[in-house]
């Protein structure tokens, strides 16, 4: 396993690095930071649901889709990112999410407390520290290799992040803003002032050597560049970056006599979970499942849905924990009966 210690990089490398180097074959640990915004949405989310994509689109914010779940998020250069890719087959790397988050968030956990934060691994996959939320995380499955990708917050833009997400008036706009403001924390809110750069990343890359071994240095070369830019223009089309579609929000709709279509939210422990559904006479005829949760494998979740289409709204639940069973799938706060939940309410 090598560290690319990277610094400063484009927007866009911030999140095609770590993409990159799964189909790549290889095992790293990165850490940089994004050089200008952008707002980034989990796997499983729907862009129109989550973000206001005209006020980015007029402000020239760049939006992209992560193939990790979670939820959405403005992003800038407040942020030291660490990102690590390790193949599930490597002893390192527990096979349970729960324990695997536990694990490999230590390291900045420590990070934190050498810098006189007191920070606590907090399930399913956050940072805390004094009661309020101080780093993201999040993991998925790419390929054969396990990824988590998190960050210390350095500084953050409460109002930009608040204003960039879709919210239905301005006065839940400053909801938001005034609970992100209560509820997550900052290096600089918690010590006044921010340490260097180069004694964050040093120190993270110090504690990651404890769990991973010695990492030695790499550099982007021609094959990682080239696949990066591969990835470029796959993500960055219409058709990657909409793929949840767009569905009717926050109500149900009588096409016919027996025929519903319903948008339903279900909020698990582990994420919020949107069910767009359309049932025919009692039974499920249509069905999309999004939202800020965590789901492995993450290409199961369209199949979950096939499953459950065809059956009656009184088969569900049993479907739901039928499929769990034999897909072997994990998501971490969300147990079967959420999701059943979101189908039928």
């Amino acid at each position: 396993m090598h560290i690319y210690d990277l610094g400063s990089v484009p927007w866009a490398d911030s999140q095609l690095i770590y993409h990159a180097l799964p189909r790549l074959k290889r095992e790293a640990l990165v850490l940089l930071s994004p050089a200008s915004p952008y707002v980034c949405i989990g796997y499983h989310q729907d862009l129109e649901k989550e973000v206001d994509v005209e006020f980015c689109r007029t402000s020239d914010i760049p939006m992209f889709r992560r193939e990790v779940g979670g939820g959405g998020v403005y992003l800038d250069n407040g942020q030291l990112f660490y990102q690590v890719v390790i193949h599930k087959d490597n002893p390192l790397a527990p096979s349970n999410k729960a324990s695997f988050y536990r694990k490999f968030l230590q390291p900045p956990i420590e990070t934190y407390r050498e810098i006189g934060i007191p920070a606590e691994y907090k399930p399913v996959n956050d940072i805390v520290a004094n009661n309020r939320k101080i780093s993201g995380n999040g993991a998925a499955e790419i390929g054969e290799y396990l990824v988590l990708v998190g960050n210390l917050i350095l500084d953050f833009n409460y109002e930009m992040m608040s204003r960039v997400l879709r919210v239905p008036d301005e006065k839940f706009r400053d909801k938001v803003y005034k609970s992100m403001r209560e509820n997550l924390s900052t290096i600089e809110r918690e010590l006044g002032e921010v340490p260097s750069r180069e004694s964050l990343t040093a120190s993270l890359a110090r504690n990651f050597e404890k769990l991973l071994g010695p990492l030695p240095r790499a550099e982007v070369d021609s094959e990682l560049r080239n696949e990066v830019s591969k990835l470029a223009a796959e993500f960055s089309t219409d058709e990657w970056l909409h793929k949840m579609g767009r569905h009717t929000e926050g109500r149900t709709v009588k096409i016919a006599a027996g025929v519903d279509v319903k948008h339903l939210v279900h909020k698990a422990p582990g994420g919020l979970i949107r069910g767009d559904v359309e049932v025919t006479d009692g039974a499920i005829t249509s069905l999309v499942l999004s939202g800020d949760f965590f789901f492995y494998p993450a290409d199961k979740l369209a199949q979950l849905s096939e499953a459950v289409v065809g059956k009656r709204e009184a088969e569900v639940s049993e479907t739901i924990v039928r499929f769990y069973e034999d897909q072997g799938i994990e998501s971490p706060g969300v147990e079967p009966a959420d999701f059943a939940k979101a189908v039928v309410g």
